[in-house]
């Protein structure tokens, strides 16, 4: 992947703000459901994705600003080539993931260790039980370490659980599937592609990341998204044009609709363990006219309301 800046096209220097536009705009632009027919926008649709998800994590662009890191997000370290930035003896665990540090599963055994210096197992062992009258007891060949990857998943393709690829450190791409409810940080294991070893290879160790979205946010196994209507829309109702990551569907508001209220359309979120999946809900956001000689004349007909904040206890 190119310079994220030159990406998304903004300079070294851009706030948050214009970061967040620039991605809005192109990602509007670029999206997957408005390009079927073009695999070179799909394409850059993900470029762009994984520039806005490191230039919009403040501690990730200062390590990229500063060369920590590259454009992927992976180590410029020496080291971080050789290991997928973890160390070589975490068996492709990071700090702060103790519960992928394993010894003998894919890094380094101590047990292996000691059988190597002393020929045999712990009963070999100087002062070990057993260690008298015993022959050399050689334990298995260690495998070789667990590699790391990081791995930025689409939204939608989070949500419909669609079949990733990722390219290996040898050049070779593998293809895996993702978990029902999978989320930012969680880890895949694709066995026997980490580094080799004399009992055999290790495991790649993948790290999700799910991208965000110009307009959807995610809500556990369900969706949000905010809807503009009209006025007009608000009072008469209406049935309205609303997207889904499966497509548009068509939502009746109800007349008299509020800002605020969330309507639910069914099975258009997360897929859930079991098959199912969430809802997408709809929160209705009412847009004044930008008229306001008739916004005005609007206002003269419409009878006050003396109860209107009653709730506040004014």
């Amino acid at each position: 992947m190119a310079d994220p800046y030159s990406i998304l096209g903004v300079s070294k220097g851009a706030d948050e703000k214009a970061i967040k536009s620039a991605y809005r705009k192109l990602a509007k632009e670029l999206h997957p459901d408005k390009n079927k027919d073009n695999p070179k926008a799909s394409e850059r649709f993900s470029d762009v994705t994984r520039a806005y998800d490191l230039l919009s994590d403040v501690q990730k662009r200062g390590q990229y600003d500063r060369g920590e890191i590259d454009e992927n997000g992976q180590p410029r370290s020496p080291f971080g080539a050789g290991f997928g930035g973890g160390s070589p003896f975490s068996g492709g665990a990071r700090p702060g993931q103790g519960g992928n540090f394993e010894f003998g599963a894919g890094g380094i055994d101590l047990g292996d260790i000691f059988d190597g210096l002393f020929g045999g197992g712990a009963g070999a062992r100087p002062g070990g039980p057993g260690s008298a009258g015993r022959g050399p007891q050689p334990g298995p060949p260690p495998k070789g370490a667990n590699i790391a990857y990081d791995h930025l998943v689409s939204f939608t393709d989070a949500a419909k659980l669609e079949p990733q690829r990722i390219t290996m450190r040898d050049g070779k791409t593998v293809e895996f599937k993702l978990p029902a409810g999978a989320v930012s940080g969680q880890q895949i294991r694709i066995p026997g592609k980490g580094a080799a070893g004399p009992g055999g290879n290790g495991d790649a160790m993948v790290t999700l990341k799910i991208g965000k979205h110009p307009f959807y946010e995610r809500d556990g196994d369900n969706i949000r998204l905010e809807l503009p209507i009209s006025l007009k829309e608000a009072i008469n109702g209406a049935k309205v044009k609303v997207p889904t990551i499966d497509g548009a569907v068509m939502l009746s508001v109800p007349a008299g609709a509020q800002s605020g209220t969330t309507m639910r359309i069914k099975g258009r979120g997360f897929a859930k363990k079991g098959g199912e999946r969430g809802d997408q809900l709809v929160t209705l956001h009412i847009r004044l006219p930008a008229d306001m000689a008739a916004l005005a004349a609007l206002a003269e007909a419409l009878p006050d309301d003396p109860n209107i904040r009653s709730d506040l206890g004014l």
